[in-house]
């Protein structure tokens, strides 16, 4: 072998014997990157903030509107502010940069948000700054929320506006709703949980899907030193959900009950307001009386099934006329002394010895007299009354929008006994909901429609989805049963010596004016029911209601209103309480629906519709 050779293969050999070494170097090296605790923690932030990361975009919650456009429920922009003191540019030159802007900042901040001295925040800031905690290092600059506004005025303060890798500025978006109207229509709208922003009660919980919209996504990214969000997918906003409720409408039922409450000290009340041809809600209230004695909006009373009492009786009697079991002239005798029925005692609340036809025994609401008639009609034949009710669309579920809606309970009884209670109202189950829908239908000619709440879903001022009217029933019962029974809803608030829901005597003369109104003709029905405590009914706990529709001539509107457990009296009156709510509010409604100009109360002149 020559020496030119032997040459080049040591240098060959020299070569592949320093890429061995460089090899075996960096093997090391990645070994001891790896597992070396300094180097694993000073390599790992820096490859993480070369890692794409997903970032979900929360789209903007849609509107709960009423039917004029008015906003009952809306998101509004607030904001957590935090300092993160640990960004290194504060650190820089030591602590030059954070005492530079610190006393300028301060001074900004309580200028803009106006709740405190700038002391309070430069002292925040500071002890923030110097803590050793690092958990403590990141400050709540204010304890409250600040506005879109204040946020924006903040983020031009000295060294602010440079973003957070200068200033530590960062913000977190809550998800709040701002309701225009206050507790109007609370307990129906709904209510959001604020750290996550979904819907938990009303329509925000039932039309979640419609109002949450569609998450976005983008990529974070750090590009030539800066951190940039690129979006991957845009966000899709919540629709608008256009309800049926009319805002001025419920601010007439709500000021009518809540005075009302107020007199009486009850537990509870509720109102519900309904056009009567196509079903649409217009106003829904809910109060209830706190510790203190004020009524707030706490649970939703008008879908919660209770004893319905006296105004029963309506359907009772509708059933028997329907089925041809007696005429609305038939005689039934009463007395004075309890009226004894397989071990059940009926009595009434104007007991005496007489005789009532069906039609004055409903003004009255005589309970022996309906029991006598239910038990007369279907004493060996009580699956053929409910059966009755049913086709009449009593037992019905009401379809709407309203978590926590219940079904009616009307079960087959078992004993006479229970037959004969429930021609008044005991032993039988419905919601104020379910309740206005039936009295809606005797208003509506026997079309009984389904309760609307919604009206119309809007994406981006375009109609995405409309709702109709939707019939349950076209015929609940014959015509000529539906007339005879709206005779006798005209007796209970028109008849002045038998109607419960008419006038208030005194020494023979008429002190007041109860359901009656010289503005508008009401029809309807009272309903008394006793409370069940422990078990057993007491005499001295009610639920008070009246359902009626108006104006009596051409319905346009069903309107119930129940008041649960009234404190503040000794005599309870269902005409004199609720028949008066109801009353003021058809009054307010047909002049606020333009039949007349109402002034302090009185009508001034009739317009032309």
């Amino acid at each position: 072998m020559s020496e030119q050779q032997t040459h080049t293969i040591l240098r060959f050999a020299a070569i592949f014997l320093l890429i061995v070494v460089g090899f075996v170097c960096v093997i090391v090296q990645i070994l001891y990157v790896q597992n070396a605790k300094s180097e694993r923690d000073l390599w790992q932030p820096i490859e993480q903030s070369q890692v794409k990361t997903d970032i979900v975009i929360r789209p903007n919650r849609g509107n709960i509107l009423d039917c004029h456009g008015n906003v009952l429920a809306s998101s509004v922009p607030q904001y957590y502010v935090y300092m993160d003191t640990r960004v290194e540019a504060l650190h820089l030159g030591g602590d030059t940069l954070f005492h530079k802007y610190v006393d300028s900042i301060a001074d900004g901040l309580s200028a803009i948000l106006k709740d405190t001295t700038p002391q309070y925040y430069r002292e925040r800031m500071k002890r923030a700054f110097y803590a050793k905690n690092n958990r403590q290092r990141v400050v709540k600059v204010t304890p409250r929320r600040v506005n879109y506004i204040e946020k924006k005025q903040i983020e031009q303060l000295p060294l602010v506006k440079r973003g957070y890798y200068k200033s530590g500025f960062q913000y977190e978006n809550q998800h709040l709703r701002s309701k225009p109207y206050g507790s109007l229509g609370s307990r129906t709208i709904g209510n959001i949980y604020q750290e996550s922003g979904i819907g938990y009660a009303g329509l925000e919980k039932s039309m979640e899907s419609y109002l949450h919209g569609k998450e976005g996504l983008s990529v974070r990214q750090k590009v030539a030193g800066r951190l940039d969000d690129v979006p991957v997918i845009e966000a899709e906003d919540g629709c608008n959900i256009v309800t049926t409720l009319d805002a001025e409408l419920m601010d007439i039922c709500e000021t009518a009950l809540r005075s009302r409450l107020n007199i009486t000290e009850a537990d509870w009340g509720c109102c519900i307001m309904m056009e009567t041809r196509t079903g649409e809600i217009k106003a829904i209230c809910n109060l209830d009386r706190t510790e203190e004695g004020r009524y707030v909006e706490k649970e939703n009373h008008a879908v919660q099934r209770v004893e319905p009492g006296s105004t029963f009786k309506t359907l009772a009697l509708l059933a028997v006329l329907d089925d041809s079991k007696m005429d609305l002239y038939d005689s039934i005798r009463v007395t004075a002394k309890p009226w004894e029925y397989n071990g059940v005692s009926h009595t009434d609340s104007h007991p005496k010895d007489t005789v009532y036809t069906l039609r004055s025994a409903l003004a009255v609401s005589s309970n022996i007299a309906f029991a006598k008639m239910v038990t007369g009609s279907y004493e060996h034949k009580a699956e053929r009354f409910v059966n009755k009710l049913r086709s009449m669309g009593v037992c019905d579920s009401i379809k709407i929008p309203i978590p926590g809606t219940e079904t009616p309970r009307i079960d087959v009884p078992k004993d006479k006994a229970t037959l004969s209670k429930m021609a008044y109202g005991y032993s039988v189950e419905l919601s104020p909901l379910q309740l206005v829908t039936c009295y809606n239908a005797i208003a509506n000619d026997g079309r009984m429609v389904q309760p609307m709440l919604v009206k119309r879903i809007e994406r981006n001022g375009e109609v995405e989805e409309r709702f109709k009217t939707e019939t349950m029933h076209s015929h609940i019962s014959s015509p000529t049963a539906l007339k005879e029974v709206r005779t006798a809803l005209h007796d209970v608030v028109w008849d002045n010596n038998l109607g419960t829901a008419s006038v208030r005597h005194w020494a023979g003369k008429i002190v007041g004016y109860k359901a009656q109104s010289d503005l508008v003709h009401i029809a309807g029905k009272t309903g008394t029911a006793q409370l069940m405590q422990n078990g057993r009914y007491t005499s001295d706990k009610h639920r008070i209601t009246f359902v009626g529709y108006f104006p009596e001539e051409n319905p346009e509107y069903t309107c119930i209103c129940m008041i649960n457990h009234p404190h503040n009296y000794h005599a309870y009156d269902a005409g004199w309480d609720c028949g008066r709510v109801v009353r003021e509010i058809a009054e307010k409604t047909m002049a606020y629906a333009g039949v007349y100009v109402l002034k302090n109360g009185q009508k001034v002149w009739t317009k032309t519709r």
